[in-house]
């Protein structure tokens, strides 16, 4: 803790003693942040043990690349579509008791992966830990909205970022140790450290209401689930050796259907809703708009390493835990990457830090895809990987979202940014998993699947110009209509 206070004091406040008053009417907020710190931090290493425990719960389970995906994508689903709830009731209710029920529900779901004695009770312990990590990240960039002056976002985002950096640190190594005993005991842990923040947040964290409450978007939320449920199912059940066939067939025919035909219904349903799902007039602001576009590519490339493991298994013959220290060297550059990205962010401004971002992921994809043989080349690719991770996921989009949102939508509006990430993460879990059971040899099934993800980046690149520069970004900011961005298209 007494690190984290001068991980704050030097990254946040130029002046350490200086403290920031909030519309919440709370004076200083550096335990505020720790409480915060400590959820997401919980909630990163749920993600983190991921990679280095599949190939032991697929040895546990006897399930097949197809199987393995769903473990992964039913938390992005769950996550995904619990989101709009979540953020609507934090805004109803206000965020203490929403997060520390959503701290309770991870806590739950832990304990139910880690008695699973079936894949059907494995799935739905995950699908509970996704359910309520949606609450977690979304409160957390609320508060900075409301807790920092707007030149100093950034830096802000960028040290709460950090925490995915040190939960994939800590991930790895916590796996590569605790696998010796069992991969049931990493999901337990969830308990006590769930606890610890209910008994902290209860306490610490200030309690807030919305002036008025407004229906829920039940319609909109279900037509989503059910888009997402039949794309995700299509894309897990695609085969990528015969595509042709495979496109016309039954299963994956019946998907494409059914996403052609809710699609319009969504749209419909979100034009009526008094308080959609995702307001339909946030694509109409090109600023919006691409940055949701690039958070759909930062989140393919975040689940896309939760198979490394997998790969170095594949490629050098390692076990399982010795595959979890592979990770260091790209946990490390998000460790690093975050804090560094937030100062430059609040300098040059999002564009900058977005394009160089793209980069950087699409390199160290088409690396992973080339060259998974070499270590050398391995261990770059996954620095490169971590480097655009944390500039993307830690700050840069996060940042662009609340000051182009309306001040009353801070919360929704890191709620938009999560829900598209886990769109992204959806459909690389389902797209690598198809990939990988189509091939006859595993490891090239995989190096095709990155190749395709390392192209899907370099587009997205190209599309990551058309974002405001530094000087019409803090026009909008900054300007007399700060804080309703939606107006300054």
């Amino acid at each position: 803790m007494a690190n984290l206070n001068r991980i704050w004091n030097l990254t946040i406040s130029p002046e350490p003693k200086r403290r920031i008053v909030t519309r919440d009417g709370f004076k200083s907020h550096g335990p505020v942040l720790a409480v915060l710190f400590l959820g997401v931090l919980m909630a990163a290493l749920d993600i983190a043990i991921l990679g280095p425990a599949i190939p032991a719960i697929r040895d546990a389970f006897g399930l097949t690349e197809r199987e393995v995906s769903w473990v992964f994508s039913i938390w992005v689903l769950a996550n995904l579509v619990s989101v709009p709830i979540t953020t609507k009731l934090a805004d109803m209710y206000g965020r203490k008791p929403v997060y520390l029920t959503v701290i309770g529900l991870f806590a739950l779901g832990g304990a139910i992966v880690a008695g699973s004695q079936s894949l059907v009770m494995l799935l739905a312990g995950r699908a509970v830990q996704g359910a309520a990590a949606s609450g977690i990240f979304p409160v957390a960039g609320a508060v900075i909205g409301d807790a920092f002056e707007p030149e100093k976002r950034g830096r802000a985002f960028g040290v709460l970022g950090s925490v995915f950096g040190v939960a994939f640190i800590i991930g790895p190594i916590l796996a590569g140790f605790i696998l010796l005993i069992g991969w049931r005991w990493l999901y337990l842990l969830f308990v006590p450290v769930s606890i610890l923040v209910i008994i902290l947040g209860w306490r610490i964290l200030p309690s807030t209401k919305a002036k008025e409450n407004t229906p829920l978007d039940l319609l909109g939320l279900t037509t989503l689930a059910a888009i997402l449920l039949a794309l995700s199912y299509g894309l897990s059940v695609l085969d990528t050796g015969d595509l042709w066939a495979s496109l016309f067939g039954g299963r994956v025919l019946l998907s494409i259907l059914i996403v052609s035909a809710l699609i319009p219904v969504f749209f419909w349903a979100e034009r009526r809703a008094v308080d959609p799902v995702i307001r339909t007039d946030l694509f109409r602001n090109k600023q919006v708009s691409v940055t949701l576009l690039v958070a759909i590519g930062a989140g393919m490339n975040e689940a896309a390493f939760i198979f490394f493991p997998t790969i170095a298994v594949l490629a050098y013959g390692v076990t399982s835990s010795q595959a979890s220290f592979m990770l260091l060297p790209l946990m490390l550059a998000v460790a690093i990457g975050s804090p560094i990205a937030g100062r430059i962010l609040d300098r040059t401004g999002s564009k900058f830090i977005v394009l160089i971002c793209n980069v950087m992921l699409g390199l160290g994809m088409l690396g992973i895809a080339t060259s998974p043989s070499s270590k050398t080349v391995f261990y770059v690719s996954s620095v490169l990987i971590g480097l655009g991770l944390a500039g993307l996921m830690g700050s840069a989009l996060s940042y662009i979202l609340l000051h182009e949102a309306r001040k009353q939508e801070r919360a929704i509006s890191q709620g938009v940014i999560t829900l598209f990430i886990s769109i992204g993460q959806l459909l690389a879990a389902a797209t690598v998993g198809s990939i990988a059971a189509s091939s006859n040899v595993e490891l090239e099934g995989y190096q095709s699947a990155f190749l395709v993800l390392a192209v899907v980046t370099m587009l997205i690149t190209g599309m990551s110009f058309r974002l405001k520069n530094r000087l019409l970004e803090k026009e909008t900011v900054f300007g007399t209509n700060s804080g309703d961005g939606l107006e300054n298209v």
